[in-house]
């Protein structure tokens, strides 16, 4: 008995100096370690490279918008004239109207559909290549100041992680 309770002394021992020894390791380790934050939603704010972007959908998709939003504005107003000459239409005349409304009404939501399709598909498609420049420039600035680790997203980061300044820079200025 008295042997395993040498035995495990020993053991309890030998585990509580590997213990303190790996937390020493990997506070030494952690100073060692270079850290950067980016933060993503910043960079499609801020950047210059997703402003043009953003001017580039405006125009692409402001002529459509136009029309929907007409579209829009002549379904209500055939409405609001149907709901006041009602009382004065016949029954063939009121649906009739009704028919037109609702032929008015499925080609408006069928082209505010696609154009809503049509946005978000173009928007991924600026996106993406925002990020994709972004992250060249995040590798560049890695590379250039020996980050070990640079992340995107973090429940928290300390202000003296953060590049996302240094990226939006660099993005801008590399055209």
């Amino acid at each position: 008995m008295k042997y395993l309770t040498r035995t495990w002394g020993a053991r309890w021992a030998l585990v509580a100096a590997c213990a303190a020894a790996s937390i020493g390791s990997s506070a030494a380790l952690a100073q060692d370690l270079k850290i950067g934050f980016v933060s993503t939603e910043r960079i499609l704010r801020d950047s210059q490279a997703a402003k043009a972007a953003q001017a580039r959908l405006e125009q692409e998709f402001s002529r459509r918008e136009r029309e929907i939003d007409a579209l829009g504005t002549q379904l209500r107003q055939a409405t609001e004239k149907l709901e006041k000459d009602a009382p004065t239409l016949s029954e063939s005349q009121r649906a009739a109207r009704q028919r037109q409304i609702a032929e008015l009404d499925r080609d408006f939501q069928r082209r505010r559909r696609e154009f809503q399709e049509d946005l978000a598909q173009r928007r991924n498609e600026e996106l993406q290549a925002v990020i994709e420049r972004a992250n060249r420039v995040i590798k560049q600035i890695a590379e250039s100041e020996k980050y070990d680790l640079i992340l995107q997203e973090a429940v928290y980061i300390a202000p003296k992680h953060d590049i996302t300044d240094k990226v939006i820079s660099g993005l801008n200025a590399s055209k």
